[in-house]
């Protein structure tokens, strides 16, 4: 991608917020919640797609939001499906992992999760200015949260985070102009 980037071919390249987060070398069980694709891999890796986003050789971060039901995930690990929830973990981990390790300031990073997924897709969003529909998410970057299932406003809890401690707890959320989540203080 780097190459093709570099000699000018219109490339473009998305990492997942866990795939910045967690190791294979942390997986020492048949958690199912740890299933994703591409699977998970080396501390190398990782360090990699670090690298990507510091020179722009990755341009999005997505979350990849894959919810499953109870019963899927409790499949044996070859028969359970790939893929986690990711949208209530994401600001979380980014922050974690992308902004405290300093790869990207908080704008750079904010950007790659809003203003870049949008442009690449050419819709008009990403970004809060006069006569464009903004979807804002409020957080507190420096308030910590601990992952908990009976917390998540998702319809699945299939997280490799539950019991994760995460920074930069979200307060709001607004779409369309509309109130859709407001934190219980």
């Amino acid at each position: 991608i780097r190459k093709a980037k570099n000699t000018g071919i219109k490339v473009t390249a998305e990492v997942t917020p866990h795939h910045l987060a967690i190791s294979d070398e942390g997986i020492t069980d048949f958690n199912t919640n740890t299933k994703v694709n591409p699977p998970f891999r080396g501390k190398e890796d990782i360090e990699l797609l670090k690298e990507s986003l510091r020179d722009n050789t990755i341009d999005v971060i997505a979350t990849d939001h894959a919810p499953h039901t109870v019963e899927e995930k409790e499949r044996d690990y070859e028969e359970a499906p790939f893929g986690i929830i990711g949208l209530e973990t994401a600001l979380s981990l980014v922050l974690r992992e992308v902004v405290e390790k300093k790869v990207l300031s908080l704008m750079q990073a904010i950007a790659r999760l809003t203003v870049n997924p949008a442009r690449i897709l050419g819709i008009d969003r990403g970004e809060i200015r006069e006569e464009v529909k903004a979807n804002i998410t409020i957080f507190d970057p420096g308030k910590s949260w601990l992952v908990r299932e009976e917390e998540f406003l998702s319809q699945s809890s299939n997280s490799p985070f539950l019991g994760w401690k995460l920074p930069g707890k979200v307060e709001w959320t607004i779409i369309g102009g509309k109130v859709v989540y407001r934190s219980e203080k």
